[in-house]
């Protein structure tokens, strides 16, 4: 088999040159991560749509009444009154607003939407409360926790226009140390390792920022009331008119979360479905590269052993190729088990199961990645906190059930 000589080096480069650019990503984060980012004084609101208590929801929240930034708005959105998220605000912002650097905190509720998703609904309605004073729009989730100078970071790319939005993103700090949540942590870590100085960052929701003009100029207020994605419709938005994404290191936050099998694969099922929709190319390449990765695994391992049955020459070869992928792969997931140790070091002895889990499994995670993203192939429909919804295309959303 001469020509499976010319396969074998293609597959072993092309896994080294991933694991690079893996290195790379983690290089630019740690060098960026602990960087001050002073001088910034511009008007920004903080949007966090709210429903329901998350975990560490109380922690979460305190965390971004205590930013250190001395001109910015907090602005907190909840479907109804009724959201257990509600009460819990109000006694949040009377425990803490006094001691707060935020100029003006709000607890707005919205009602319910009628054509994009509910957390959708709840950005623009806060965005259509905030004074024409405002020059930048923060939006974070409320299931993150954030280190206090985590908007001086996310906004310090916008300083110009170089860049049409700025975003972090998380990492899942397991509660329990069970296989599903470990899991969940693994395949998250796969795609926060991907961001990085590259024009190929997309933007995810729970931490990002745009410029107020860039966000008219984009059409995002006229875009949002159709869809169903923030971050997903946000990058179509600001790709589509030229601009890049700037991908903060400051800002990959921790998530604190924990989950089972179904729950799993139903947010995993959402996630790629959505991405489909909304970007296609994108997606389809990420099942090819997510397909190479398990034939890389499985199919040269496969071959290897067919190998040594038939006894046929160049067996070292054959077990080269397997050996050499795992071994990119093994050592992929140390590099980003490292680097996050230093982001989120206090959070250290809480990943450890999720950092083993990680390295030791990485072969498997592989083959559950895959899975996962050709669940996502078929249907538009999706379920998302108690809403069904049926996304048309990346401009039109339908609300089939009420929450």
């Amino acid at each position: 088999m001469v020509g499976y000589s010319y396969i074998a080096i293609f597959v072993i480069l092309s896994q080294l040159l991933i694991l690079f650019q893996a290195f790379r990503n983690c290089r630019y984060v740690l060098s960026k991560y602990r960087k001050q980012r002073l001088g910034q004084t511009v008007r920004v609101a903080i949007i966090v749509p709210c429903k329901g208590l998350d975990s560490h929801f109380e922690k979460n929240i305190t965390s971004l009444f205590k930013q250190d930034y001395d001109n910015y708005i907090l602005c907190f959105v909840v479907e109804d009154k009724s959201d257990p998220a509600y009460p819990e605000l109000c006694s949040l912002k009377d425990r803490f607003a006094e001691d707060s650097r935020a100029l003006d905190i709000k607890i707005l509720v919205s009602g319910q939407a009628e054509s994009s998703s509910q957390k959708i609904h709840n950005l623009l309605h806060a965005y259509n409360n905030v004074a024409d004073d405002v020059e930048i729009l923060a939006f974070a989730d409320s299931d993150i926790c954030v280190r206090p100078d985590w908007l001086s970071h996310l906004i310090w790319p916008l300083r110009g226009y170089r860049y049409g939005a700025a975003t972090g993103y998380r990492w899942f700090v397991p509660e329990k140390n069970n296989l599903a949540t470990l899991a969940m942590s693994a395949l998250n870590a796969r795609v926060a390792q991907q961001l990085g100085n590259t024009r190929f960052n997309q933007a995810w929701g729970g931490s990002t920022a745009i410029r107020v003009d860039v966000f008219r100029k984009v059409g995002l207020d006229k875009l949002w009331p159709r869809v169903l994605s923030d971050d997903l419709s946000l990058t179509y938005a600001v790709k589509k008119a030229g601009m890049k994404l700037a991908f903060v290191p400051a800002c990959l936050v921790a998530s604190y979360e924990s989950t089972t099998w179904p729950k799993l694969f139903e947010f995993a099922r959402r996630q790629f479905l959505i991405t489909r929709v909304y970007r296609f190319w994108t997606w389809l390449f990420g099942l090819a590269v997510t397909l190479y990765s398990v034939l890389c695994i499985y199919a040269t391992a496969a071959l290897a052993i067919y190998a040594a049955y038939a006894s046929l020459a160049n067996l070292p070869l054959f077990f080269a190729v397997p050996i050499a992928t795992l071994l990119c792969h093994v050592a992929g997931a140390v590099i980003r088990q490292r680097m996050i140790a230093e982001l989120l070091e206090k959070d250290r002895p809480n990943m450890r199961f999720a950092a083993a889990a990680d390295i030791l499994l990485t072969w498997l995670w592989s083959l559950l990645l895959f899975v996962m993203m050709l669940s996502s192939a078929i249907g538009r429909t999706i379920s998302w906190r108690g809403i069904k919804y049926k996304l048309i295309s990346p401009t039109e959303t339908i609300i089939k059930t009420g929450g």
